[in-house]
């Protein structure tokens, strides 16, 4: 298994990371409030100088290489949040989540973002390591992933289909109405869930989705697990100030997905053809920018209305006031 980083270094990382997380919680968001799109921006210029910060310590530390890897494995991370947020939207929407509840389920989402991406990181390095002949097998799978995405219809999205929202509805007791930002509420002696767990929940679930399609990709990038872990992380903790930004120019952003499409699919042949073709790093950065800055802009340069509309609607009772 492979890390660039000792375990001092990982240490500090790991010391950082809940840091910033605790002065999050427990200074900026002690109280539940509507994020507005003022306090997002700043929040995202705030992560993405974190993400750019660390990003100067690699290339001081371990070389350009690995500057250029966590750069590429950062932004690749970045473009596939665009479609979580869709996906967060469509969540929100179905269970009626109030505004201010909505950034309380996204931070303890990204807590448990970071113990499940860890699993999968350290899961996947180990098995590359002794198993090289799985990286083929990644890049066939993010090509396979790629032409599925650019078939997908937004509409094929239907939260209460998500079988872990199932089994959480039978087999969890759960309040009609949200109840606060509290997640757990005690009733006549009994401990109920309140809608906001079965959010955080689905959320979370979401999140694991999503982590098998994108650290494949990052391991078409790198395999130390050190660039890994962290370009996933710093990517995650900005998804949230990413998302309340994002939220309303989803619409609008309508064609990076097939952006993000054609990414996967680089990456893929990136792998497959890693025995042939030779292809450095700053060319992949250079063909991944690249790709994200066209589809951008012709987003906006041929616009199309997105609808939500014939989304099934959560059957939960709107919460009380």
């Amino acid at each position: 298994m492979t890390s660039v980083a000792s375990p001092l270094v990982w240490t500090l990382f790991v010391g950082v990371v809940v840091a910033i997380l605790a002065v999050d919680l427990g200074v900026f968001n002690r109280t539940a409030h509507k994020v507005s799109l003022k306090a997002a921006s700043i929040w995202v210029v705030v992560w993405v100088g974190f993400a750019m910060a660390f990003n100067a310590f690699v290339f001081y530390r371990f070389g350009a290489v690995r500057g250029l890897n966590f750069l590429q494995a950062y932004l690749l991370e970045q473009a596939l949040s665009v479609d979580n947020v869709f996906v967060f939207i469509v969540l929100f929407n179905y269970f009626r989540v109030p505004e201010q509840f909505q950034h309380r389920v996204l931070f303890w989402g990204v807590v448990g973002a970071a113990v499940t991406r860890g699993i999968f990181v350290v899961a996947g390095v180990a098995l590359l390591s002794r198993f090289h002949w799985l990286m083929y097998g990644l890049g066939l799978f993010l090509v396979v992933t790629a032409v599925k995405m650019l078939l997908q219809k937004e509409s094929d999205l239907d939260p209460s289909a998500n079988p872990v929202l199932k089994l959480f509805r039978r087999f969890v007791p759960m309040t009609e109405h949200y109840e606060g930002a509290t997640f757990v509420v005690k009733r006549d002696g009994r401990r109920l869930a309140t809608p906001l767990l079965a959010v955080l929940v689905v959320v979370e679930a979401t999140d694991v989705m999503f982590a098998v399609d994108s650290i494949p990709a990052v391991f078409g990038v790198t395999q130390d697990i050190f660039i890994v872990y962290t370009s996933n992380i710093f990517a995650i903790l900005g998804l949230r100030s990413l998302f309340f930004l994002l939220a309303g120019l989803v619409e609008k952003l309508h064609l990076l997905k097939q952006g993000v499409a054609l990414i996967l699919a680089f990456v893929g042949l990136k792998i497959l053809t890693a025995g042939i073709i030779h292809i450095p790093e700053t060319v992949s950065l250079a063909v991944l920018a690249a790709i994200l800055l066209i589809f951008t802009i012709a987003s906006f340069v041929f616009p199309k209305k997105v609808e939500l509309a014939g989304l099934p609607s959560n059957d939960l009772k709107p919460p009380e006031q």
